[in-house]
């Protein structure tokens, strides 16, 4: 290796990541190992179930699709699949529109084959997680969704994004997720994470007339964004729309658009005669999601905030 990968190495784990993810692969190979254990009295190894747990999630399948997947050798996989014939667990054809390929998919018998080791798999992970509380089997559940999420794992399915009222510790968990993504996108320091913490402050402690209201984005059970509205200090008949937040994992699914729109219509709702907001140029895409509800900038300043050299802008939306 040459100095300089050792220096990106090096650079890399500055903050310990390596070393932390090298730990857990480490504990977490034993827990597996725990796993296999049940499987040591069975009729097939570990490798053996989790070709037949991919043809059953597939339904039909190719050799050249399942090495892909599963990274086997060719050979052994060869053999497995051969065997898997012979007990009578799979059936072959062939693949329509290519002569060079056979469909692989499960008989009968190896339908009743997955299902036993889906139990026997069941009863595995219950009998590893049984000391656990129901609370922290979910955060359990939820890192590692969150590991899958982060490592690109391609079968993991988003649910559905809801629109909800803001909870107790919610505010801070808010202040947080902010102050570390404005940091990481445009290089803010702290000042910013200091002044939305005043201004959710500013919020929870306003009368509850004009009206006002926060809403968060939830996914799979995390929080993905944010947005709340309350009256424009000194200006009767306005609404303020603030803190326009959407993770940048959740980017992309209309969460913004969403969360626009559930602010507007409060406001339209609720009497208010116009809508503004702050925001700054170097926001582009929060500043595409106004302009497409309707805001339009009406006034511009030169700021020097949160360590930054920034352009400021009013942007306001007649309702």
């Amino acid at each position: 290796m040459s100095t300089i990968d050792v220096g990106m190495i090096m650079a890399a784990d500055a903050t310990g990541h390596i070393a932390e993810i090298r730990a857990f692969n480490r504990f977490y190979t034993g827990q597996i190992g725990l796993l296999e254990e049940q499987f040591a009295d069975g009729p097939l190894t570990l490798p053996e179930a989790r070709v037949l747990y991919e043809i059953d999630a597939r339904g039909h399948t190719t050799a050249r699709d399942l090495l892909k997947q599963l990274r086997m050798d060719r050979g052994y996989l060869s053999r497995m699949l051969a065997k898997f014939v012979d007990a009578g667990l799979t059936s072959v054809s062939p693949t329509p529109g290519d002569r060079r390929s056979n469909t692989v998919a499960l008989t009968s018998d190896g339908d009743i084959i997955v299902e036993r080791l889906n139990q026997r798999s069941d009863d595995a992970v219950a009998d590893l997680v049984h000391r656990l509380s129901d609370s922290q089997k979910s955060e359990l559940a939820d890192a590692m969704r969150t590991i899958r999420r982060l490592l690109g794992d391609d079968a993991l399915q988003r649910g559905p994004v809801v629109v909800r009222g803001h909870r107790l510790g919610e505010l801070g968990l808010l202040t947080h997720r902010q102050g570390l993504i404005y940091n990481e996108q445009f290089g803010w320091n702290i000042e910013f994470e200091a002044l939305i913490a005043g201004i959710y402050s500013q919020f929870q402690f306003a009368p509850a007339a004009p009206a006002k209201d926060l809403w968060v984005a939830e996914q799979d059970g995390r929080i993905v964004g944010s947005i709340f509205v309350m009256p424009s200090d000194g200006l009767p008949g306005s609404a303020q729309l603030r803190m326009l937040y959407v993770e940048p994992s959740a980017r992309g699914q209309g969460v913004g658009t969403t969360l626009v729109a559930q602010a507007v219509g409060f406001a339209r709702q609720h009497g208010y005669e116009r809508m503004r907001l702050w925001t700054h140029t170097n926001q582009e895409s929060a500043r595409k999601l106004y302009a497409a509800a309707g805001f339009q900038i009406v006034e511009t300043m030169p700021e020097h905030n949160f360590g930054k050299e920034l352009m400021g802008e009013i942007w306001e939306l007649k309702l």
